[in-house]
């Protein structure tokens, strides 16, 4: 398994080759190679900021000469005319990395601000909001980053650290007794400390996996808040439980009321709009 680091060099370097190619042609044309300058990240939206950590991953990828000063942290609002950071060294440079940058962290920006809207959302509830897999592809570690910036909580990364058995794989099992069992023999066969969740869609299905028990986490599909207050009542603690499918800005609280512990949001990634910012001159 590859590590954090590993995942973001290699987004990186993929992001280069298709910015980059064999060169900044109008910067080497325009620029002395001489030249110095300096540049300030501005903010034009309000917010909550992320991606500071990695924009300093990409100036000193493309150029470690490059000082980079930090104003703002990650996980704080923003608002229009706020200075995040600044950036000296080789103009070139700083040309260079300038779109790789500002595309980065404003993906992050934008998750994180949508985060920080659903979490607030549930104020005073114990409710935590979970991201899934619904990312762009090859920015998943970084959009699961930008979510804990936010103030939400990371569900699995992938398929390799946590066992979920869906709906599709209770049927192509022959049931949910069948997807249970196999999974914690699969654990122990192979020495996997996995949690297994459950999804589940009904409270006759909440009643067979108790009965079966090994279950970590029980996932209500598609539950309405009522029959979410009696699925909650159900489990009574015996497990984690988690609210998905269907749930937006409007009725997230009134699940969150119903007493479950977690709410996964596909939205929080899959449909953000990026914080706008600009790398400007100065």
């Amino acid at each position: 398994m590859e590590t954090k680091e590993e995942l973001i060099n290699q987004l990186l370097e993929l992001a280069f080759a298709e910015d980059i190619g064999d060169g900044d042609h109008t910067t080497l044309s325009t620029i002395p190679a001489d030249a110095m300058g300096r540049s300030r990240l501005i903010i034009k939206e309000s917010g909550v900021l992320a991606g500071v950590e990695e924009a300093e991953k990409v100036l000193h990828k493309v150029d470690p000469s490059i000082k980079m000063t930090v104003m703002i942290k990650d996980g704080a609002r923003v608002n229009p005319g706020d200075i995040a950071f600044t950036a000296e060294g080789p103009v070139r440079s700083l040309l260079v990395a300038e779109r790789t940058m500002l595309n980065i962290m404003q993906r992050m920006s934008g998750v994180a601000t949508m985060t920080r809207r659903y979490q607030d959302e549930l104020e005073g509830l114990h409710t935590k909001v979970l991201d899934t897999r619904k990312t762009t592809p090859g920015m998943r570690i970084m959009e699961k980053e930008a979510v804990k910036i936010g103030g939400g909580t990371n569900h699995r990364i992938g398929l390799f650290d946590m066992i979920l058995i869906k709906d599709n794989h209770i049927d192509f099992a022959g049931g949910i007794e069948k997807a249970i069992e196999r999974a914690r023999a699969y654990c122990k066969e192979n020495g996997k400390d996995f949690k297994i969740e459950v999804e589940v869609r009904s409270l006759d299905d909440i009643r067979r996996v108790m009965a079966i028990g090994g279950v970590d986490r029980i996932m209500f599909d598609n539950f309405t808040p009522e029959l979410t207050k009696e699925a909650v009542a159900l489990v009574n603690g015996t497990m984690e439980t988690e609210s998905s499918g269907g749930i937006t800005l409007d009725n997230l609280r009134k699940y969150g009321e119903a007493g479950v512990d977690f709410i996964s949001v596909g939205a929080l990634t899959h449909s953000v709009k990026g914080l706008d910012m600009s790398f400007k001159a100065y």
